[in-house]
C-alpha cells in the first residue's frame, strides 16, 4: 500500500513539475521573506523535486541562504509520501510546523549571516527539462498512434497502476481504521489469518470500508493512470520510467520494508519493548533522532516514521527527525559546495533538537 501510494504521487509530481517549467522562477518574489515563503513551499512538496529545484535556485544566486535553509528545514524527502500512507492526519500537522520553522529558520539565519552566497550546483536529472521535448504535449490525434507502438515502458505502468487500482477498488488495499496506520501485529495477522484460510477476517467489511485516505488513493491512482496514458513518449521514458520508476520506486520499497522487518523482528522475535525503552529516555532518541537526521538519504528516517505510527516514540522525535533530515536533496550541494551542506545540516540540527526539545517539555 505505502509503495503503490509513492508510486502514483511521485508520478503526479513529476508531470505538474514539468507542465509549470519555468513559471514559478518567472513569479519568483524579489523580496527576501517572498523567498522564504517559496523555498519553504518547495521544500514541504513530497519527494526531492521541490528541493531540487530551491538548490539550482540558490547555486545561480537567484535565492540566498536563507531561503535554502527554509526549504531544507520545511522538506521530509520521500518520507513525506510514506507519512502521508500511514499517518496522514498526523503528516499535515507536520507539513504545516516545518514550513512555518522553515521559514522562521530562514530568516533568522539571513539575519545572521547576511547571506552566504553558495557554488554551481548540479540538478537531480528529475529535474532536467529538454526545451525540445517538453513543449511538444499538445497530444491531439497522437494518443491513439502512441499506443499502436506502445513501449514496453508504458506498457509495464499502465499494466501495474491499473493492477493497483483493481487492488484498491476489491479491498485488497485498503484504509485500515479509518486512516490509522496498519501495525505488524494486523500484517501478521493477515497473513497469517489468509495462510489458514481466512476464518477470523471479515472480508466482506474490509471490502466496503472506504475511509478518504483509499478514496484518494484511487483518486491519485486515476490520475496517474491518466497520465501513463497521455503524455509524450519522451517524457514518459526520461522522466516517468528512467526517473521515478528506476531511481526511486525500488529504493522505496526496500527501504520500507526494511524498517518494517526490522521492527517485527526485534518486537516479536526478540521480544524488545520499544515503546518502554523510549518512554524512559525521550532525550536520548531525541539526540539519536537528530544526529541519524544528518544522513542525506532517504530511508533511515523510515524507522522513526514507524515508530511513531505505532505509538513507541513521542511527536517531539519525529518533528525533530524530520526538521533535520531534508531526504537526498542535499546531495547536488555536497558534492559542489561542502562549506555550504556543513552549514545548513549545522543550522538544521540546532534548529531540530530545539523544536524537539521545547516539544517534550510543551507537548510530548
Amino acid at each position: 500500500m505505502i509503495t503503490g501510494f509513492v508510486f502514483v504521487m511521485m508520478l503526479v509530481i513529476e508531470y505538474i513539475n514539468v507542465l509549470t517549467r519555468g513559471v514559478w522562477q518567472g513569479k519568483l518574489a524579489k523580496n527576501l521573506f517572498g523567498q522564504y515563503i517559496i523555498a519553504a513551499f518547495l521544500g514541504a512538496i513530497p519527494g526531492c523535486l521541490g528541493v531540487f529545484a530551491v538548490v539550482a535556485m540558490f547555486s545561480h544566486r537567484v535565492i540566498g541562504f536563507g531561503a535554502i535553509v527554509a526549504a531544507m528545514i520545511a522538506t521530509s524527502g520521500d518520507e513525506a509520501f510514506v507519512m502521508l500512507a500511514m499517518i496522514p492526519k498526523e503528516a499535515l500537522i507536520l507539513f504545516g510546523i516545518l514550513f512555518a520553522v522553515g521559514i522562521l529558520a530562514g530568516a533568522l539565519t539571513d539575519l545572521i549571516t547576511h547571506r552566504i552566497k553558495g557554488a554551481k550546483i548540479f540538478c537531480c536529472e528529475g529535474l532536467v527539462l529538454h526545451d525540445d521535448h517538453e513543449s511538444d504535449f499538445n497530444l491531439k490525434g497522437k494518443i491513439i498512434s502512441q499506443w499502436k507502438r506502445c513501449s514496453v515502458a508504458r506498457g509495464v505502468l499502465a499494466i501495474v497502476i491499473a493492477g493497483l487500482m483493481i487492488a484498491i477498488l476489491t479491498g485488497q488495499i485498503e484504509d485500515k481504521g479509518h486512516g490509522h496506520p496498519v501495525t505488524t501485529a494486523e500484517i501478521v495477522e493477515h497473513v497469517e489469518g489468509d495462510m489458514a484460510g481466512g476464518a477470523h477476517i471479515d472480508d466482506h467489511h474490509s471490502e466496503n470500508r472506504w475511509g478518504w485516505v483509499r478514496l484518494t488513493m484511487l483518486f491519485s491512482t486515476a490520475v496517474a493512470l491518466f497520465i501513463v496514458a497521455t503524455v509524450p513518449d519522451h517524457f514518459l521514458e526520461e522522466h516517468l520510467w528512467e526517473h521515478v520508476a528506476k531511481e526511486h520506486l525500488i529504493k522505496i520499497f526496500l527501504w520500507t520494508f526494511g524498517a518494517l522487518a526490522f521492527l517485527h523482528i526485534i518486537t516479536e522475535y526478540l521480544h524488545l519493548d520499544i515503546e518502554s525503552v523510549t518512554g524512559g529516555g525521550k532525550w536520548l532518541v531525541l539526540a539519536a533522532a537528530c544526529l541519524i537526521g544528518l544522513i542525506p538519504q532517504s530511508g533511515p528516517h523510515l524507522v522513526f516514521v514507524t515508530l511513531f505510527a505505532q505509538g513507541m516514540i513521542p511527536f517531539s522525535v519525529l518533528l525533530a527527525n524530520s526538521i533535520v533530515q531534508d531526504g537526498h536533496g542535499m546531495l547536488p550541494l555536497l558534492a559542489h559546495s561542502r562549506k555550504a551542506f556543513i552549514m545548513i545540516k549545522a543550522i538544521n540540527i540546532l534548529v531540530g533538537f530545539l523544536a524537539g526539545a521545547i516539544a517534550i517539555l510543551f507537548v510530548s
